[in-house]
């Protein structure tokens, strides 16, 4: 890995020391990057030699994302196939801005990547609240979107999550000078991550996992994006209806239990639905590509091989 970019910064993290912090590349791969209009500049990893179609990794929204969270189907498929994996605007390698991070940022970034860097109609695979991002670019630009692989999408659920003026408010408090910063701080401690990682495996959590997440989230900005992702900012309401709805490519959903989120809604929604399909892999708890790899890959491989 790419050790050569580091940022020294006094961050108030394990025990408030200054600490000199090097942010590797997430994967093994060729980095690169593209400018957004009205964002910035958007990091992406790609392997090669690969023939046929284009398979696009995106990652999830959270308080220490990145492309590693796509890993373990990035280095299955490295070598097969054309394989591209972003880093989601204000995180890992791509431009982290003090703005209000919202769906459209996301979308946006995300439709623009694949215009210019896939070479054709693309396989994509999302993970979580990415797979609400992916969703949006299938429907409102099919033309870049083949197929559809959403790992443990959110919206399903029952579960409420703050968002509209309410959110709004959080994030104005929670974005306070000092206060933002100070929480930021306490949710990206080593055991913090940890922690919180812990919740969506069934086994132990990797330990290069933590050390990642716990790098990336050491880097200037790296709170911004999150802060918005904790008020409910990024969400999008009534996803099914107003985003999956409106998907006509072939879509298969992977999941199993998850702990911020269920999928109560996900089986009423696939009735009279031909083009949606989905697949339980457990045990698991929203990383099934990670403990569950072949059974994830297999699901994926038949369903790629039955759209010829």
């Amino acid at each position: 890995m790419n050790l050569s970019n580091v940022h020294t910064l006094n961050f108030p993290g394990d025990r408030g020391a200054a600490r000199r912090v090097a942010l590797p590349d997430a994967l093994d791969a060729e980095r690169a990057r593209i400018a957004v209009p009205g964002f910035g500049q958007l990091s992406y990893y790609s392997t090669g030699p690969g023939q046929g179609r284009p398979l696009v990794l995106v990652h999830s929204i959270n308080a220490a994302p990145s492309a590693y969270e796509m890993k373990p189907l990035f280095d299955r498929y490295r070598g097969q196939r054309p394989v591209l994996a972003p880093d989601l605007p204000g995180f890992g390698f791509t431009d982290r801005p003090d703005i209000h991070y919202q769906p459209d940022v996301y979308v946006k970034a995300l439709t623009e990547f694949l215009r210019r860097v896939a070479t054709q109609p693309v396989d994509l695979v999302s993970l979580s609240l990415g797979g609400e991002f992916a969703a949006r670019v299938a429907a409102e630009a099919p033309e870049l979107v083949n197929s559809l692989v959403l790992i443990s999408p959110t919206g399903f659920s029952t579960r409420t999550i703050p968002g509209g003026k309410t959110g709004m408010r959080i994030h104005g408090v929670i974005s306070l000078p000092g206060l933002g910063q100070g929480a930021y701080a306490l949710l990206t401690t080593r055991p913090s991550i940890r922690y919180f990682l812990g919740k969506s495996f069934v086994g132990p959590v990797p330990a290069a996992m933590v050390e990642y997440a716990y790098a990336t989230t050491h880097q200037p900005g790296a709170r911004f994006a999150p802060l918005c992702f904790l008020a409910g900012q990024i969400f999008t309401p009534d996803a099914p209806n107003r985003i999956y709805a409106g998907v006509k490519q072939p879509v298969l959903v992977i999941y199993d239990q998850d702990p911020n989120i269920d999928f109560d809604h996900l089986a009423p929604f696939l009735r009279g639905r031909a083009n949606w399909q989905a697949q339980r892999i457990g045990p698991t708890l929203g990383v099934p590509h990670w403990e569950k790899l072949p059974e994830t890959a297999a699901a994926m491989e038949t369903f790629w091989a039955a759209q010829g």
